[in-house]
């Protein structure tokens, strides 16, 4: 059985970027995407068991068999087995069985054996040491092991070097994997080939770096590489999920020029992305296009029609998608069910949400942090503060880890809900369970001291994250801005107000307009439009908002010339009075107590 196969395979690299950046809206049109499921479902028939499936995922689940364990001992037999085994081909066959099952630490001391009894490895062996080491994040080890190379008198490969580059990729090392790319280029006697550059692809579109991405897809050609479908399909991801939509259909368009097929992959991508920005009529064309070329989609296709679908709030439809992906034999993964969960939960129908979140359970180890989280934030929405408390419990039970996001989530429901010292409680018990709060965190409890008229623990707080060097932003200050001025205290607003600067944080329309509207409660008028002027010379214009919101405030002050010179000012700027402003206005005409004059300039605004 164990036999060396007949070519050197390369280390698992995922040059499909799998995390998603953001999330994704979908087609109004119902129609579109039955005619497309459909499309879909009749092609499909045809299919045979004997014929290829596209399969997704370039990381395969680890087979059941052989476990982990037999292969150690199997490792284990060959070791004691007296003579040895001539060759290293079956220890390599082990180790490689290992590194399929992902259990990278187990290779290490396995190899470490093999020099202890004096097994000679071989390029293959180093290969998969270095690939181990890897996957470890232990890459000072793996270049230690081109050392070794050449004390044996082998010479490092272009699957060495990939391999490397690679290592650098998964641990967001860019800098140093592009270091060996380009030592490769320089020395000449190992040029890189397709999967290096689609590695290095990958490493440069998950940092953004697209422009650099495409510059190193052209560096192919120059190479005498010819660009594939992994290559091509990596950028246009990337560009998809940077919304940079014309720019990834441009490429899509240059590689179908070129001969080069797009498959699942690529569709998926570019689906999503124009997903992401309304494009309804282009999604729908393109599952058409996919479907007729006889690339059929699969469950990361169906993924994000359920996600689009239900952000839409289409729950029904994108049921109706998951009940198709059953019938033709795509199991929906913890993706599609999280997506139908979070739709139920915008929806408010959490009866449907727990119906999908115990099928998850029913079905074994699927639901996650995630999926709790979801549900959580459902619950603390519809205001069913306790069902969301029972849930961080289940989750205790199901041995699954709250992470931040979870009790952000039940500590922003609890704030809404009034019960702050349980919101207190919990940011508490976060804290002593190993969940570091973000900015995010703070913001939430914030706010809800703020609205629950705690003030004094709000500052106490904001001066405890201020010490902690946690990384604040303009949003967290402004939540105590607007808390203070709601209270009344306009000066210790102010104070905070304007040391915003010297703590290397730029107040934003939204801040001045808290200022504004509480500088005008207290009959600061005169400081309240100067904060007005001030605003274009710190770059910050104001909007219809913080003109609003300064004639509302003259108004109440029986400040009506200057309201009426704010307000011509405010439509010459090309903004006009908001629903408040103009009931306000009329309320006042009908008590004779403003200048009809302002009736003329109210039509204008209409």
């Amino acid at each position: 059985m164990l036999k060396m196969m007949g070519k050197t395979s390369y280390p698992s690299s995922n040059s499909y970027c799998s995390n998603s950046r953001r999330g994704t809206p979908f087609l109004h049109s119902t129609p579109a995407v039955v005619v497309a499921a459909a499309l879909f479902h009749s092609q499909s028939k045809a299919t045979k068991s004997g014929e290829t499936h596209l399969v997704r995922d370039p990381h395969p689940h680890p087979p059941s068999n052989p476990k982990v364990e037999d292969a150690l001992k199997v490792f284990h037999e060959m070791l004691r087995s007296r003579p040895l085994p001539s060759s290293v081909i079956p220890f390599n066959q082990i180790l490689t069985q290992l590194v399929k099952l992902k259990h990278y630490s187990a290779v290490i001391p396995l190899f470490k054996q093999m020099l202890l009894r004096r097994i000679v490895p071989n390029d293959y062996t180093l290969n998969i040491v270095i690939n181990g080491y890897s996957h470890l994040n232990q890459m000072g080890f793996g270049l230690s092991v081109l050392a070794k190379f050449f004390k044996l008198g082998l010479q490092p490969n272009v699957i060495t070097f990939t391999t490397l580059i690679n290592g650098f990729v998964l641990h967001n090392q860019v800098p140093e994997a592009a270091r060996i790319f380009r030592q490769m280029l320089q020395a000449g006697h190992c040029k890189p080939d397709a999967v290096t550059f689609g590695t290095l692809i990958k490493g440069l579109c998950m940092r953004g770096d697209n422009s650099a991405a495409i510059t190193l897809l052209r560096k192919m050609e120059e190479t005498g590489c010819q660009p594939n479908v992994v290559s091509y399909s990596t950028i246009i991801d990337s560009l998809c999920k940077d919304t940079l939509i014309d720019e990834a259909m441009n490429l899509f368009s240059e590689m179908i020029s070129r001969g080069i097929a797009p498959n699942v992959v690529t569709y998926t991508s570019l689906i999503q992305g124009v997903c992401n920005i309304g494009r309804w009529k282009q999604a729908t064309r393109l599952l058409h296009e996919m479907v007729s070329k006889g690339i059929f989609p699969d469950v990361v296709t169906f993924s994000v029609l359920v996600d689009t679908l239900c952000k839409e709030g289409m729950v029904v439809e994108a049921k109706t998608v998951v009940q198709m992906m059953i019938q033709r034999h795509i199991e929906p993964n913890i993706i599609t069910y999280n997506s139908l969960m979070d739709g139920y939960c915008l929806r408010g129908e959490m009866d449907e949400a727990r119906q999908v979140f115990d099928l998850m359970i029913s079905k074994g180890s699927m639901v996650n942090v995630r999926s709790c989280s979801i549900l959580i934030n459902g619950y603390c929405k519809g205001k069913k503060i306790d069902r969301a408390y029972k849930i961080l419990k289940e989750m205790r039970l199901m041995e699954l880890v709250p992470d931040t996001v979870t009790y952000t989530t039940l500590i922003d429901g609890l704030c809404k809900a009034g019960r702050i010292q349980e919101a207190e409680k919990l940011f508490s018990q976060m804290q002593r369970c190993g969940q570091h709060p973000d900015v995010q965190t703070y913001a939430v409890l914030l706010d809800g001291l703020c609205n629950n008229r705690q003030l004094s623990t709000a500052i106490e707080l904001l001066k405890e994250m201020e010490a902690n060097k946690v990384e604040l932003n303009i949003v967290v200050y402004t939540l105590v801005i607007e808390g203070l001025c709601k209270a009344g205290k306009i000066e210790s607003a102010r104070d905070l107000f304007c040391g915003l600067s010297s703590k290397g944080v730029q107040p934003n329309v939204r801040t001045y307009d808290i200022m504004i509207r509480g500088l005008c409660h207290q009959g600061l008028l005169i400081e309240a439009e100067n904060l007005l002027r001030e605003m274009v010379g710190k770059g910050c214009s104001p909007d219809g908002c913080t003109y609003n919101t300064i004639i509302r405030g003259l108004l109440n002050n029986n400040e009506t010339s200057w309201a009426t010179r704010l307000l011509q000012e405010m439509l010459e700027r090309g903004f006009s009075a908001d629903a408040s402003t103009m009931e306000l206005i009329v309320d006042l005409l009908s008590k004779d107590t403003v200048d009809p004059g302002l009736l003329a300039l109210l039509k204008d605004s209409v």
